[in-house]
């Protein structure tokens, strides 16, 4: 049997041989979902080393369930099976006084078979099934501890997770009866093919809406900050460090396929990427709570991602650093908060607590802790050498300049790019500010009420716990150090996946250009830690500095705008229309008003034959009415007889009262003309008879002549 369908199907398969476990013994439950991750992992191991290879299973709900195994899919792949195997082995530890652990655990195989699914599929229905199937499963990691918080955290999960699905399958199903094809090789060709058509623009989006949600990416991403407090340590690493990248999987594939060199979508991609990334970093830096902020700065980074993806799409073809960095970033992101999020665990199984107030100080005498999480912060604080989010950050820096160089050599609009790679290394200065909080919080910092308590754990965490704390964490300085050998090589595996080619020279990871842009994040994180955090951040209460929240909680966006919208606007629109619709047989509209129109109606259209004759006699087919004559003479003696009249009446007024004129003008030229043209008919007559007698004699004469 192929081994492709084997790495989806033996989790969820697994899932169900957990719960009889459980059934035997906690240990029982546990040694297997530990030695599935491991088997899980090792698989993937494999197919990568046979180099990968595709499998279909026809007409599975219609269209057909289709995997591929190439570069990226299958090394990510492995990423997330080993992320799996890790907290599969921290999990018994931290769950071990924790309550319904075979549900935990039958979900928490379900989502590795659903998020493999995601990563293997090689056509957007593929990954839209396995996508939602992760999403429903995953669910149950939000709400494990079933407080209000978590549950009403997990509703918010659940409701991003259902309306960003349906708004995606809307986008596959305008896709899909435009192009006639949702397969990765096939969208790109049927997506040129097609043309600019409005429409695609539209079904792009609406594809994005899920994955984006899932990623985390603003404004989608109110369920990010809440459920990462309220979930298990090891649930949260693999919702930050694996979940949301199926969401960037998703992006990838709108970026790589049906929008590439698009610039318009690319801009806008790059805005909604810069607040993420932005945004992220200042909730985090405001925040109290150890796993919020963690979580917090996991939308950062995501931020820092979606950056990379547009500006692969805005430089086309030149994008392959932008690839490369984003791939790179991806895998040093899972891995870091792999990392941090077990840490945090281990703090919280003993504290019982994340706020930083009462967890400072835990991380005192505790040398593996302190270690691991050392490494991830330095990573994902960029500090070179060690720090292996230094590299693919250096990159994305690097596409972000390569871009702004173009456009001023090309004589197009640069600045904003500049202000997005201005705002990028803010950015990352205040990942910086938020991992030096975090670390001297609880490594330096005393606890004034619990460090004597803190001090005493020995036994903080169980072996299999710290080996695999430790082993996840000695990667990381492997990745910093070794660029080329590591990092490098999933950039050049991956390239294909993302529509771009290998690069064919290498890339100077520690040139000085990358060196100071590092250089100049590390300085803002400094001085944000040193001018923002302790002066305006923290407090003095009770003679000890406290830490404080002052993020105005009014400035949450699922209170601020999703959920009056949602429960309140829109139930009050449906009620007003379905309430309407429903007084509408009863109402003076449907009773009289609409009757009488509809007989105004067919009057007017019963009585338009007779209308229109009326209507033609009275205008088109009308008797010339006869020209109404003058009372004598003609036009001209009436029009000046009356003229002398009115002069004759203005004169007997004024001058001439003794003796008036006549003002009877009209008749007398009537008269006059009247003579004048009976003498002149008489002349005419006259002249006439006296002509013909000439001609008879003329004639008579003429005769005689010829004879």
């Amino acid at each position: 049997m192929p081994l492709l369908p084997v790495l989806v199907l033996l989790p969820m398969a697994m899932a169900l041989i957990a719960v009889v476990a459980g059934r035997c013994g906690h240990w029982l439950r546990d040694l297997l979902v530990s030695l599935t991750g491991a088997v899980i992992f090792g698989l993937c191991v494999l197919v990568t080393l046979q180099g990968g290879g595709a499998y279909s299973i026809p007409a599975f709900c219609g269209f057909g369930l289709n995997f591929r195994a190439d570069g990226f899919r299958m090394l990510y792949s492995c990423v997330a099976s080993f992320m799996w195997m890790m907290t599969g082995f921290f999990t018994p530890d931290y769950m071990s006084h924790g309550h319904a652990r075979t549900r935990y655990s039958f979900f928490n195989l379900m989502t590795l078979g659903a998020t493999l699914g995601v990563f293997l599929s090689d056509d957007l229905y593929t990954t839209f099934i396995f996508f939602e199937i992760m999403s429903f499963t995953s669910y149950v990691w939000v709400a494990q501890e079933e407080t209000p918080g978590a549950l009403k955290a997990a509703g918010t999960y659940l409701a991003v997770a259902v309306i960003g699905g349906l708004t995606t399958l809307m986008g596959l199903f305008l896709l899909y009866f435009h192009l006639g094809t949702l397969s990765f090789d096939g969208l790109q060709t049927a997506m040129a093919a097609a043309g600019d058509k409005p429409v695609l623009t539209v079904a792009t989006w609406l594809t994005l809406v899920g994955f984006a949600g899932k990623a985390g990416m603003f404004p989608v991403h109110i369920w990010l900050p809440k459920a990462h407090p309220v979930a298990p340590a090891p649930a949260s690493a693999l919702l930050s460090g694996i979940l949301t990248k199926s969401g960037i999987f998703g992006l990838i594939v709108i970026c790589s396929r049906l929008m590439p060199g698009n610039e318009a979508f690319g801009n806008a991609l790059l805005i909604l990427a810069s607040i993420t990334m932005f945004m992220g970093a200042l909730l985090a830096l405001f925040s109290v709570d150890l796993k919020r902020t963690l979580a917090c700065s996991s939308m950062s980074q995501v931020g820092f991602i979606a950056v990379g993806l547009s500006m692969m799409v805005l430089l086309g073809e030149h994008g392959s650093l932008a690839a490369y960095g984003t791939v790179m970033h991806m895998a040093n992101h899972s891995l870091i908060k792999l990392v941090l999020f077990m840490c945090a665990g281990v703090v919280y199984m003993n504290a019982h607590a994340l706020d930083l107030n009462e967890i400072r100080g835990f991380g005192r005498k505790k040398p593996l802790l302190h270690i691991a999480f050392f490494l991830g912060a330095t990573s994902i604080a960029c500090i070179p050498p060690i720090g292996s989010g230094y590299n693919s950050k250096s990159l994305l820096h690097e596409a972000i300049l390569e871009l702004i160089v173009h456009n001023q050599e090309h004589g197009h609009i640069w600045m904003p790019y500049k202000a997005a790679e201005i705002l990028f290394l803010i950015s990352g200065g205040l990942t910086v500010a938020y991992m030096i909080k975090l670390y001297i919080c609880i490594f330096w910092q005393k606890n004034p009420t619990r460090q004597e308590e803190y001090d005493s754990q020995r036994g903080y965490m169980r072996p299999l716990s710290a080996a695999a704390i430790l082993l996840s964490a000695i990667v990381l300085p492997f990745l910093g150090a070794l660029p080329e050998m590591t990092l490098g090589f999933l950039g050049e595996q991956s390239a294909h996946f993302f529509g771009q080619h290998a690069v064919e020279h290498a890339i100077p990871y520690f040139s000085a250009a990358n060196l100071e842009g590092a250089a100049i994040s590390i300085g803002i994180g400094l001085a944000v830690y040193l001018l923002i955090v302790r002066p305006l951040l923290m407090k003095n209460e009770d003679g000890v500095r406290v830490y404080v929240n002052r993020w105005p909680a009014k400035l949450d966006l699922e209170e601020l705008l999703y959920h009056p919208v949602l429960m309140d606007i829109l139930p009050a629109a449906s009620d007003l229309v379905v309430g309407t619709l429903a007084r509408l047989p009863d109402s003076k509209l449907v009773k009289v008003v609409i009757p009488a129109c509809i007989t105004g109606v067919i009057r007017f259209f019963a009585e338009l034959p007779e209308n229109l004759v009326m209507l033609g006699r009275g205008t088109i087919f009308s008797k010339r009415r006869a020209h109404k004559g003058i009372p004598v003479g003609t036009p001209l003696t009436y029009g000046v007889g009356k003229l002398l009249n009115a002069v004759a009446s203005l004169l007997n007024r004024t001058f001439l009262r003794r003796k008036p004129l006549r003002t009877d003008f009209e008749y007398i030229l009537a008269a006059s003309w009247h003579e004048l043209k009976e003498d002149t008919r008489t002349l005419t007559v006259s002249v006439s008879f006296g002509l013909l007698l000439l001609c008879v004699g003329l004639l008579l004469t003429c005769l005689y002549l010829m004879r």
